[in-house]
């Protein structure tokens, strides 16, 4: 399989919206933070692997803030786009809003920089194509998870 050598944000971009049902709540009726979480992750992982055409891991999830909760009956809508790479690593940025079906009221509920790391044939990482920069916003992004990817790397993470 042959791979790009570049690609832009935009070709990899995810959303994906599940209606929230009883099943995915507590006694409160509020959404179970690791249900959002594991939604968060497999649009992600989803974007990651769009990037780098290839199957890729989860190897960290920056730190995660529910701002408000997630009710019962609700459309919880996660938004994933490539935020930075490195050789065989793809961050990727994602936002979560909830969406009152019946009313249109939308509510920003958290967003994560999850990182993955591409897989070869082998189960081993493998580079990825470089990401390309077409905007303001994308080079910010990638700067911001340059600096991300540092820190992460002079603290072990």
């Amino acid at each position: 399989m042959t791979l790009a050598t570049k690609k832009s944000a935009t070709s990899s971009r995810v959303a994906l919206h599940h209606l929230m049902t009883p099943e995915h709540a507590n006694a409160l009726g509020n959404v179970h933070g690791g249900v959002i979480m594991r939604l968060v992750d497999e649009c992600g992982a989803i974007c990651a692997m769009r990037h780098a055409r290839r199957a890729c891991v989860t190897i960290a999830i920056d730190s995660m803030t529910f701002r408000e909760p997630v009710h019962v009956g609700a459309l919880l809508m996660c938004e994933a786009r490539v935020s930075y790479v490195g050789r065989t690593s793809i961050e990727t940025s994602v936002r979560v809003h909830s969406e009152n079906p019946i009313t249109g009221h939308t509510t920003h509920t958290n967003s994560a920089y999850v990182v993955y790391v591409a897989l070869g044939t082998d189960g081993r990482p493998t580079p990825v194509p470089e990401l390309e920069l077409e905007t303001d916003e994308d080079r910010t992004l990638f700067r911001e998870g340059a600096e991300r990817q540092r820190h992460r790397m002079a603290h072990g993470e």
